[in-house]
Parts: structure tokens; sequence; C-alpha cells
């Protein structure tokens, strides 16, 4: 399809632009992706945001044309370009432009509208009632909490959830999320993989949704574990505390504080300074930190003096400490994108 698409591209360009749009669509639903996955194809495709709504099942899903899900639009304009799900059903699948639909537009529209519906005949509702395999699409109706009770009711038996008494979510910078049975409250070790990861907290199934949620924002308080990107690789929602409120104010849209400016001239300045002062910040003593970083405790002494000078405020202090602390905490979330 792809050699196809062109070699026509090169005979009608629009041609082959909308046979690649079918292409796309079709390895979505062979992948058993889920609904905000067809969704994002259809806004990055099209250039504007995209939306599929059908209130018989309850979904609302909006993404922006740079693949941020977004559902806070605003409401639905009639005027906007639609599909429905079926020929006789109303409009849900939304492109937010004016006009009428081009021909790689009406394509875009038309096969996330007919992917749609296979996702949706086989997650909301309609599926057998015996088990059936998981599937992300599955995962999807669980932890969203506009799927109808009885939606994320079947979704849970698919997954094996049926019995659960509690479970949580964990996300990830890549792939979708990780739905986890817990088996008591001793059992506090995610399956990670190794990979950064935000640990949503264990609740009942039923409560997944904002077990996802919390995960979420867990993620964002993640760093690479790198001498450039240093931090906790994995970092539990349960344990943010009052912190957690600052995800919802700073990310990478938002203006850099003063004293994350002068981190990041700090950290650009020498190689050494980001690792240097995160240990410096979460270790419980200079003696820790320079254990930690395999110095000799007058080369961190070094370190520090010149850190401080380009910091512009001593970190030897408690309050000094404080302000470097939530200075490489904003950092974190300014660089770690909301999912």
């Amino acid at each position: 399809m792809k050699e196809l698409a062109g070699r026509l591209a090169a005979l009608d360009p629009d041609a082959g632009a909308a046979l690649q749009v079918i292409s796309y669509f079709d390895r979505l639903i062979e992948g058993r992706a889920g609904l905000e996955s067809l969704v994002r194809g259809a806004a990055v495709l099209s250039g504007c945001p995209a939306r599929l709504v059908d209130e018989e099942r309850g979904v609302r899903v909006r993404v922006e044309a740079d693949g941020m899900r977004r559902d806070d639009g605003g409401p639905l304009d009639p005027a906007w370009s639609s599909a429905p799900l079926t020929p006789d059903g109303p409009p849900a699948v939304w492109l937010e432009r004016t006009g009428v639909p081009d021909g790689v537009h009406a394509m875009v529209l038309e096969r996330a509208a007919a992917a749609a519906r296979v996702v949706l005949d086989r997650t909301r509702g309609r599926a057998p009632a015996q088990a059936r395999e998981a599937d992300p699409a599955s995962v999807e109706v669980l932890l969203d909490a506009s799927a109808t009770e009885h939606a994320r009711r079947q979704a849970a038996v698919r997954l094996g959830l049926r019995d659960v008494a509690a479970a949580r979510v964990v996300a990830t910078p890549e792939g979708g999320p990780l739905v986890e049975a817990v088996a008591g409250a001793g059992d506090s070790t995610p399956t990670t993989g190794g990979r950064r990861a935000g640990i949503g907290p264990a609740v009942p199934v039923r409560d997944l949704p904002a077990s996802w949620a919390a995960a979420r924002t867990a993620l964002r308080f993640t760093a690479e574990g790198t001498d450039q990107d240093p931090g906790p690789r994995t970092v539990y929602a349960d344990e943010l505390g009052g912190l957690a409120l600052l995800a919802d104010t700073v990310g990478p849209r938002t203006e850099p504080g003063p004293d994350v400016r002068a981190l990041e001239h700090a950290v650009a300045t020498a190689p050494w300074a980001a690792s240097t002062l995160n240990a410096v910040a979460f270790s419980t003593s200079l003696r820790a930190a320079a254990a930690e970083l395999n110095v000799h405790h007058s080369t961190l002494q070094d370190r520090l003096a010149q850190a401080e000078h380009w910091l512009d405020w001593p970190v030897h202090d408690p309050h000094g400490r404080l302000r470097l602390q939530l200075a490489l905490i904003l950092r974190r979330l300014h660089r770690n994108a909301a999912r």
C-alpha cells in the first residue's frame, strides 16, 4: 500500500494522500488501537483539532492538531466538518474546520468514523459476555471517567479484573497505561520493566480513572536518571502530597521562573552541575551527596561554590536548599508534558 501510494502521489497527489489515510487507519484497526489513538490520527492527518462524540455511549474525546488530548474545547459548531458512525446516525466524528471538506479531509472523516465504529462495537456494550482477549481499547474504556458504568464493568471483565478488590494504573512516557491488580497492602512494587513510570494509587476497580489521572501527574515528576536529567525514574502519586498541585500550573508551555532559569544556566555551564545540585538537594547531608556522586568532600565543596555563584543564592542553608529542591522539581514539570 505504501509503495502504491507513493506511485499514485506522483500522478495524483490527492489520490496518493487518500490512500495513505486509508492505510493509516487500517493499521490502527489491525493493531486494536483505542479511541484516543483514532482521534489523534484524525487530528494530526487533518491538521486541525478532531473530536469523537457519541452521546449514546457516553464518549467524548478531543485531540489538538499537535496530538495532545484536550477535552475542554467548548461546544460543537454545526458548521464544522463531521461524519456519522452509521448512515442514519448523528454526526460523531468532527474536524474543527468550516467549509466543504476537500478530498483528504473527507477521507479522514470517513476512515476515522469507520474505525471508531469498529472500536466502539468491540468495547462499548456490544461485545459478547464471555471473556475476550485484553486490548488497548478495553483499557481505554476502563480508565475513561466519561464511559458508562456498564461499559466500564464489561471492560474490567475482559481485562480479568472482575473479582479484583483493588488495582492501580502505571503511566509511562511510551506505550499505553498498564493496569495492575494489587494483592494487598504489602504489594508495593509495580511492573515497570526499568522504564520511567508514574504510579497511581491502589483503588477499587470502579475508581481506576482517578488512579490513571494521578499516575499521569506522577509521571511528570520523573526524570531520566542521567547526569543531565537527574532524579527518580519512578514516582508514586501517593507520595507527592501538595507537590501534585504544581502540575496543574507548570508545564512545557509556561514560562520558567527566575530560579529555574538560573538552574538551567548552571546546567548549561558545567556538565556536572545537574547531578551535583540534585544530589545536594535531596541527600541527607553533603557527605552523603559526595558519596552518591563518588567525589571527595572537598571537590563537592568547590563545585557548590561555583554553582552558588551561577544560581545567585546559597544552597547550604535550609531556605536555599528548599529553593533548589523546588527549582529542580519545576524543571522536570517544564520538561515533561502532560499525557
